[in-house]
């Protein structure tokens, strides 16, 4: 059965907390794991939030690209959803390069198999 889409969880954990805390290089690190896994960007929106921590969203064509950070946690949450021919793997690279992870862990899911005919 083929699925309409996968959808990647990951979980940096040892972050440097400087770079979860930066509205800016948040952004700016988001961007360009999109880019990197091939992903067509349409729109993007960030929050910084007090006393620390960003959320935010990268909206591309084949989905989504979202984070949350806790820097006081050394620790981000990203969920990267796709439907198209990306490369999320490539993505997770370099959001680990970017917030020096010293752990990732990631979970795949395919979402919404086709084919199916309940109800």
């Amino acid at each position: 059965m083929t699925a309409l889409g996968r959808h990647l969880l990951v979980e940096f954990t040892g972050c440097n907390p400087a770079a979860l805390a930066d509205l800016e290089g948040v952004t700016a690190a988001m961007l360009a794991a999109a880019q990197a896994s091939g992903a067509t960007i349409v729109t993007h929106s960030f929050h910084h939030f007090s006393p620390h921590g960003v959320s935010g969203a990268v909206i591309i064509a084949e989905s989504h690209l979202a984070i949350h950070t806790w820097p006081e946690h050394r620790f981000a949450a990203v969920d990267y959803f796709s439907c198209g021919a990306v490369d999320p793997e490539a993505a997770v690279a370099v959001l680990q390069a970017a917030f020096a992870a010293t752990a990732t862990e990631a979970l795949s899911l395919t979402r919404g198999p086709l084919g199916r005919t309940d109800g």
